[in-house]
């Protein structure tokens, strides 16, 4: 039975959420060995609220990490591997990504941790998350596919895939996943848990539409198939901002393509992805085919 896990948090200005995230893992059925915030320059009360709870728990550690004036999602990964400096000389059979804005049932990491000690091919799992009414639909999403806000690794399969890409463009999870995946590892998401996710990632605003935009040249970034970008836009139309929304995703993936941007993701990624999304694509027009009904919309998961 896997008991022994540390977690890493790399926090940047997240006083508004932070201290929620912090609750849900003093209420964990099964604490972590250790949990590693890392203060990514925070200029907020950030590293004062995580203070506040590692005087009172002492599996609760804080580094702080200088402020940068360069803004990219690389900056993710140095702060998770300042964490990982801290815990990789502790005796773990798992290491956990948590974001700062994120809370949880209390038996959230016992249920996680369990179904991986039952699977020892599963080297990468995690949970759904859920903004408000909206949650990813299973059905249709890949439930290999496992969500950067909360994902935990075997130790085994982190260290075999050398750790989080630092790739400036982002998708660094999804990168992650996929090579977790190329390296022989079952990677899942149980949806019988769920992360309420309490950062708004994007709305049928302006702003929503500039950030369907650059999803698209993100999708582009990590070699996306151009068929797969094309029914993820077709797809995404169906969903506030109806139409625009997919338009706007379809052309972030286009403008990418048309100015020739490199893909920095290694070409066995790339080969791997398109080739699993190909095969899926296959699958799900088959299951339409002969059951039509199986992607009509159903009611919101509660």
């Amino acid at each position: 039975m896997l008991s022994k896990y540390v977690l890493i948090t790399p926090a940047r200005n997240e006083a508004q959420f932070i201290e929620l995230t912090l609750r849900s893992m003093i209420q964990q059925t099964l604490r972590p060995l250790r949990w590693v915030v890392v203060s990514d320059g925070s200029t907020d009360r950030t590293d004062e609220i995580v203070c506040e709870y590692v005087a009172n728990n002492r599996w609760i550690d804080l580094v702080r990490m200088p402020e940068r004036a360069e803004r990219h999602f690389a900056g993710k990964v140095y702060a998770f591997n300042a964490g990982y400096e801290r815990v990789k000389g502790l005796d773990f059979d798992i290491v956990g990504n948590l974001d700062a804005d994120v809370s949880f049932e209390p038996d959230h990491f016992e249920f996680l941790i369990g179904k991986m000690s039952q699977n020892p091919k599963l080297g990468l799992a995690g949970a759904p998350f859920r903004e408000g009414d909206y949650q990813y639909d299973y059905r249709v999403q890949n439930i290999e596919n496992v969500w950067g806000g909360c994902q935990l690794f075997k130790r085994e399969c982190f260290e075999a895939i050398g750790g989080y890409a630092p790739l400036k463009s982002g998708c660094v999870d999804h990168v992650a996943v996929l090579s977790a995946r190329m390296k022989g590892w079952q990677t899942r998401t149980f949806p019988e848990r769920v992360c309420l996710h309490h950062r708004l990632m994007g709305t049928a605003s302006q702003a929503g539409l500039k950030a369907r935009f650059k999803y698209g040249a993100k999708d582009y970034s990590v070699g996306n198939h151009p068929l797969w970008e094309l029914f993820r836009s077709v797809y995404q139309m169906k969903r506030p901002p109806f139409i625009v929304g997919g338009l706007a995703l379809g052309s972030g993936y286009a403008w990418s393509a048309i100015r020739g941007v490199k893909i920095p993701v290694a070409s066995e990624v790339v080969a791997f992805a398109r080739h699993e999304q190909m095969q899926r694509l296959r699958s799900m027009f088959a299951r339409y085919w002969n059951h039509p009904r199986q992607l009509e919309p159903q009611p919101k998961q509660r």
